[in-house]
């Protein structure tokens, strides 16, 4: 059972980014009194008011507060039943969206023995059927050049919440794929210190389809820290845009880690399946060295909060002494930035102009 006072907190941010109205946000919030089931409850509220938004049409809004109803994960039916109406009402909106670079289609990857999905465009033809199951790269398949983009959230977001960004990536001309982190949402991986090969991983599955060898990740909080650990072993990664993401002390500051919000800790013990009282002698596998960070010569660019209740400042600090070609954009905010979604969205889509204009094919 969660504080709904704290998930209240905690999905402000989010609501911020996917520009909720704010008057209607708390007028909602106001109704929960609890977490459990039925009126009243985090779930049928959110959920309700998704279905007002389904029934006008709104898909990407229902949506979003589908995936609201779900938060922070899945522990038991009701919140599995929010998060697969979340995926159904994405499946509608990306049926009626036919973006540049091609249809927005829905994919399984069969990922180091687990199933990892993904909303996608701009990939060559002959990489996926109507059921959404990929196949093997054909002829149409190998003429793929676009640049790849991978989107992924943190341990809170499904990806649904980032599919519109496959309507920037195909303006950009980009092929991209929109997932989630082991454990997130519809990925069976479980979260572990090897957790960032679920990226190259990926990039196997789709070569042929797009231009691997150039791919760019826009890797929010702590899929910024599988994005890092992923840029120091492979060249193919150009470019890395992250928003509030572990570095070091995060992971091995228990001091940090007794202040962590309760919902960071306990999402964190459900994707590593352990104890939460377990936690601190689990998280140094997460650690990245000085080594580590020194071999990531691409373009890092992070948004930063100063007054963030989840990474340290010792993180940032961390980043800009070790990584040589990073950019840091600071709000006097918490976490994600609630208060700054639009100054951050827009410095992130410019970030990306950027780093895919300096890169040559």
């Amino acid at each position: 059972m969660n504080d709904v006072a704290e998930l209240t907190v905690h999905v402000a941010a989010h609501a911020a980014a996917l520009d909720m109205d704010a008057a209607g946000y708390r007028e909602l919030t106001g109704r929960i009194r609890h977490d459990g089931t039925g009126p009243g409850s985090w779930v049928h509220e959110w959920s309700s008011l998704a279905e007002t938004r389904e029934a006008r049409g709104d898909l990407l809004g229902a949506a979003a507060c589908y995936s609201f109803a779900r938060f922070p994960f899945v522990d038991g039916a009701a919140r599995r039943g929010a998060l697969d109406n979340c995926v159904r009402a994405t499946d509608r909106w990306r049926r009626g969206i036919a973006p540049d670079a091609g249809p927005i289609e829905r994919v399984e990857l069969d990922i180091l023995g687990a199933t990892v999905a993904a909303w996608t465009t701009g990939l060559a033809d002959g990489h996926g059927h109507a059921d959404g199951h990929p196949t093997a790269a054909g002829p149409a398949a190998a003429a793929g050049n676009r640049p790849l983009l991978i989107v992924s959230g943190g341990i809170v977001s499904v990806k649904e919440q980032w599919a519109p960004l496959l309507l920037l990536a195909a303006r950009l001309g980009l092929a991209a794929a929109v997932t989630e982190m082991p454990g997130v949402g519809e990925n069976t991986l479980r979260y572990t210190p090897d957790s960032w090969r679920m990226f190259p991983a990926i990039l196997e599955t789709l070569a042929g389809a797009a231009d691997v060898s150039r791919t760019f990740t826009l890797a929010l909080s702590f899929s910024g820290q599988m994005a890092l650990r992923w840029a120091a072993e492979d060249t193919r990664v150009r470019g890395i845009i992250t928003t509030g993401a572990p570095v070091r002390a995060l992971f091995t500051d228990r001091a940090w880690q007794r202040g962590l919000p309760p919902a960071t800790v306990a999402t964190l013990a459900h994707l590593t399946g352990t104890d939460p009282r377990a936690l601190p002698d689990l998280l140094p596998g997460w650690a990245l060295s000085d080594e580590q960070l020194a071999a990531i010569t691409v373009p890092v660019r992070y948004v930063a909060s100063t007054r963030d209740e989840i990474i340290p400042p010792a993180d940032v600090a961390l980043l800009r002494r070790t990584v040589s070609d990073l950019d840091v954009l600071e709000h006097d905010d918490i976490h994600g930035a609630p208060g700054h979604a639009v100054a951050t969205r827009e410095w992130m889509t410019r970030a990306l102009v950027a780093i895919r204009d300096a890169t040559p094919r």
